[in-house]
């Protein structure tokens, strides 16, 4: 087991900043740098210690203290459940408006993370909670799940800003997708959605054919948008992007929780093995 997180973690460095507060800024420098924005996430969920989620706040609160101070175009992104979603939605609710504070003072966009199925409602909720206090406020959405039609649909009614990711939790056949094929093409059909309908939001993939039809589809729609990537991955792409003056923003995760994070990213898509290693090789060439 331990020479196994040794190779995860060789791997992992790869698109996790670091430990601390101070790694993902660096990292967050080195992308804006790149002309490209920062999206930066504390690793870790499902916290019940008040301790902990303490901690967790103060280090959010931290970076959206430091981005004009570094000098960086950058948000944040919180999952509900590492914010206290594991003991109430009420704790929740309590210490998300911490952060929404610090993130209206600082002018920070916040963008709430999705979780597993069993937390969409949940997440939906406060969402809208928190939408009406403060504008600059994104929610992400999963394309594997077969209700995020309805659900993007209900959501850009009432003007919300979207990212669309495909999802990387593993859900039971009844309520998602199961095949690469059947999730790509539901994304597709999302992203359409957003084209036609959408006001501000985020495509949130690696996947060569729908950053592709997304550069398409913004010829045919001009909209307010942005590639996301994950840091360390795609970098080709992120390159052309912004030189066909795209926004392209790096999603910085940070924290000694890297080795679920981590599983969890390898088994959500096979081809994310594949993309890692290309990536892996070509920071080594420059």
């Amino acid at each position: 087991m331990q020479l196994m997180e040794k190779v995860l973690f060789k791997i992992a460095k790869q698109w996790i900043a670091g430990d601390t507060v101070d790694d993902a800024l660096i990292a967050a420098k080195s992308a804006y740098s790149l002309r490209r924005h920062a999206i930066i996430n504390k690793l870790g969920e499902y916290h019940t210690s008040k301790k902990q989620i303490k901690v967790v706040l103060e280090e959010y609160q931290k970076i959206v203290n430091s981005f004009r101070k570094w000098k960086i175009r950058g948000a944040i992104s919180i999952k509900p459940t590492q914010i206290g979603l594991s003991i109430s939605q009420k704790e929740c609710n309590r210490n998300f408006e911490k952060i929404i504070q610090k993130a209206r003072n600082a002018h920070v966009f916040v963008w709430l993370d999705m979780e597993s199925s069993e937390h969409t409602d949940e997440t939906i909720e406060i969402y809208h909670t928190f939408f009406s206090k403060y504008e600059r406020l994104g929610i992400a959405l999963q394309a594997n799940l077969k209700r995020t039609d309805n659900d993007l649909n209900d959501l850009i009614g009432m003007g919300a800003k979207i990212r669309l990711v495909k999802g990387a939790y593993r859900e039971k056949a009844n309520i998602a997708f199961k095949t690469k094929k059947d999730v790509d093409n539901n994304f597709i059909k999302l992203m359409k959605i957003l084209f036609k309908k959408g006001n501000e939001f985020a495509i949130a993939s690696h996947d060569t054919k729908i950053i592709q039809k997304a550069q398409s589809l913004s010829k045919k729609y001009p909209r307010k948008f942005e590639f996301q990537f994950l840091k360390g991955i795609r970098e080709e792409f992120k390159l052309d992007l912004v030189k066909k003056k795209f926004v392209v923003s790096e999603y910085i995760p940070y924290g000694v929780n890297w080795l679920p994070y981590s599983i969890r990213r390898i088994k959500e898509r096979k081809r994310n093995i594949l993309l890692l290693g290309s990536s892996l090789i070509q920071s080594h060439r420059v």
